[in-house]
């Protein structure tokens, strides 16, 4: 059996198991403002809320804030270049995919779910903010919970994806600012 198939069934088995959740979630998204609220992060969450505040760090922290800034736009490409290639080789389909019960509320940017893409760059830019920038890390932390959340509510991730996400998303960011920005 090859690694990927391994992964597939792997996956199967945990898409059983986390059903009952996502369907449950799901449906907080039959409420019409609560839908409205959840594709706005997650589409600020596509990169625009990030894209936004990389532009503006220069300006918010003068004496670093272009060396902070650039680092985290090189994390950002490699936290893309990470999610893809997990996603390409573990192959897990999208819960509404899987199961026709679930509704997805907003087009998926990618094929595969594992990880989530967004709340792998949420944790990571939100993990480099904590050790920066702690300040505007606590104003933007409730931005970073709605895209995860946004994730399971949407029919769009497990709540797996999103923790490995966060997980792996955090790690990077940490990495990050340790290897490149530490003084």
């Amino acid at each position: 059996m090859s690694e990927s198939s391994k992964a597939i069934r792997f996956f199967e088995l945990a898409d059983q198991r986390e059903y009952a959740f996502c369907q449950h979630i799901n449906k907080i998204a039959k409420f019409r403002p609560i839908m409205r609220y959840f594709q706005l992060a997650s589409r600020l969450g596509d990169g625009w809320f990030w894209y936004a505040l990389i532009l503006a760090i220069p300006f918010l922290k003068r004496e670093t804030g272009q060396g902070l800034a650039l680092m985290m736009a090189l994390t950002g490409l490699t936290c893309t270049l990470t999610y893809k290639i997990l996603k390409r080789w573990l192959i897990r389909e999208r819960p509404f995919i899987s199961f026709p019960s679930i509704s997805c509320g907003t087009p998926p940017l990618d094929r595969y779910s594992f990880p989530s893409g967004h709340t792998l760059h949420a944790a990571c830019f939100q993990t480099i903010l904590f050790m920066t920038m702690p300040k505007l890390a606590l104003a933007t932390a409730p931005f970073t919970l709605s895209v995860a959340a946004s994730r399971v509510v949407l029919g769009l991730h497990y709540p797996s994806d999103v923790l490995a996400g966060a997980f792996i998303g955090g790690l990077m960011g940490y990495l990050s600012v340790t290897c490149f920005f530490s003084h």
